[in-house]
């Protein structure tokens, strides 16, 4: 069970690098305005909200480590879920096909955690 346990903690530890990585990406292409999120000047409840959403991937390898094994596999499920469906929408706001790309490999991944929490 611990294999597994290290399984899901890596793959969301993947997760968490390809959304900054889709970042990074974005700001050296330019397909942002400092200051600004989607045309709207960025305020201090939209980058809480962002930074939020940003370190659930990083709190699920914790949380996998310290959580009874049972909140820990609904946990996994759920998040998973959660970021799938969220991304999954998300595609079609995206310009760059990089974006795309790395949102579909996230997808992936998200199925992964799922598909392996399930069969631990």
């Amino acid at each position: 069970m611990e294999n597994e346990i290290l399984k899901i903690s890596i793959l969301w530890i993947c997760t968490a690098l390809i959304f900054l990585l889709g970042d990074v990406l974005r700001i050296f292409k330019g397909d942002f305005v400092m200051g600004e999120i989607e045309g709207r000047k960025a305020t201090q409840t939209m980058f809480m909200f962002i930074a939020m959403l940003m370190v659930i991937p990083i709190l699920m390898i914790f949380l996998n480590f310290v959580l009874p094994f049972a909140i820990s596999k609904v946990l996994n499920i759920v998040v998973a879920g959660f970021f799938f469906v969220f991304n999954l929408f998300g595609i079609p706001t995206y310009k760059g096909y990089y974006d795309k790309f790395l949102l579909a490999i996230s997808l992936i991944f998200n199925i992964l955690i799922i598909y392996y929490t399930l069969n631990i």
